[in-house]
This record gives C-alpha cells, structure tokens and sequence, in this order.
C-alpha cells in the first residue's frame, strides 16, 4: 500500500454521540458512507468530556451522567475524495464541525501475523 504515502488531508468530524441520521448512530452512518465512497480508513473516537457550539459541558464521569459525549470521526485522504463526499456529509449532519488540515502519511498497511 506505498501508493498512499505523502501528502494526503485528515478530515476530522466533531459530532454528539446521541446524534442520528435516520434510526441509526451518526458516527456509525459517517463511518459507512467512507467506506462505501473507498477511503482508506476511518476511526471513531469517543472523547470523555468537551462542549461545542452552546457552550453545554458533557463528561462521561458518573456524577454527571452525559448522554451526548463528544464523538470525532477522523479520515486521512486524497482532497479531491474529501471534497467530492462532502456534500453528503454536509447532508447528514444536523450540527457539529469538519475540519481539515494536512497531513503526511509515512507508513500504510495492512497487519501482518509475525
């Protein structure tokens, strides 16, 4: 897989983890859409505390149950891939954030049994 090292985009989108699109999780629905549209990857990360755009504090600690933790679904792909699924990205998303920075990819494969 050298034909993916270099210059490549990581698209990072920040959502709720109550988010929906139809009946099932948004992070879930993202993570399909990517594979489907052939990106190399993509990873859910679930954070344990933050706010957004109403300033409302979400924690995962138990004094103060949240049920809307922060959820960041991260790609690292060509632009052009970027730009082309993002229309349907931008579709299925009620709130949150995307953002995109540059990023240099040094190593890609797949794991290998030793």
């Amino acid at each position: 897989m050298t034909k993916f090292i270099g210059e490549r985009v990581l698209m990072r989108i920040f959502i709720g983890e109550s988010d929906k699109h139809g009946h099932i999780p948004l992070y879930e629905a993202l993570v399909e859409l990517l594979r489907k549209e052939g990106f190399a990857g993509a990873t859910v990360l679930r954070g344990v505390a933050g706010f957004g755009a109403h300033s409302v504090y979400h924690t995962d600690k138990l004094l103060r149950l949240s049920t809307d933790l922060p959820v960041i679904v991260e790609a690292v792909e060509e632009q052009a891939k970027i730009d082309a699924v993002m229309p349907k990205i931008d579709e299925m998303m009620s709130g949150g954030m995307i953002t995109l920075e540059k990023a240099t990819v040094v190593r890609y494969s797949h794991h290998q049994e030793k």
